[in-house]
């Protein structure tokens, strides 16, 4: 069966489509954080960010900020996935446009910062840089 994400982008299943073009599709989320709540998808399939190829993902940050300014909201989350442990669902890449009108609705965050050397920080973004 196709993820939920490609069947409503293909109109499988109702969905209350808020954008499309020939490379994404914009929906309202079934069980949102907050009122507003959207999903921005790519109609190319691919479980992970890195799956998809970079043309099929261009549309998907302006198109979330489109849907963020028709929101009138005014403090919100973008947020993007990828694999169980980082708490995808879905396997189909998907961006959230998340409103966050309160302290009780929208996304809750917690950032467990680490501390890391500036050595440790040089080794990390050599070993980045040599393989992009």
């Amino acid at each position: 069966m196709p993820p939920v994400n490609k069947m409503a982008a293909s109109c499988e299943i109702p969905s209350m489509k808020v954008f499309e073009s020939d490379k994404t599709f914009a929906f309202l989320d079934i069980n949102p954080l907050s009122y507003g709540h959207a999903l921005v998808i790519p109609k190319h399939h691919g479980a992970k960010l890195a799956d998809i190829p970079d043309d099929s993902l261009a549309e998907l940050l302006p198109v979330a900020a489109k849907i963020a300014r028709a929101s009138g909201a005014t403090d919100y989350n973008i947020l993007q996935n990828n694999g169980r442990i980082a708490h995808q669902v879905v396997d189909h890449v998907h961006v959230h446009m998340i409103p966050k009108p309160n302290e009780k609705e929208g996304l809750g965050i917690e950032w467990p910062q680490q501390s890391m050397g500036k050595e440790k920080l040089q080794k990390l973004m050599e070993e980045l840089k040599a393989k992009m």
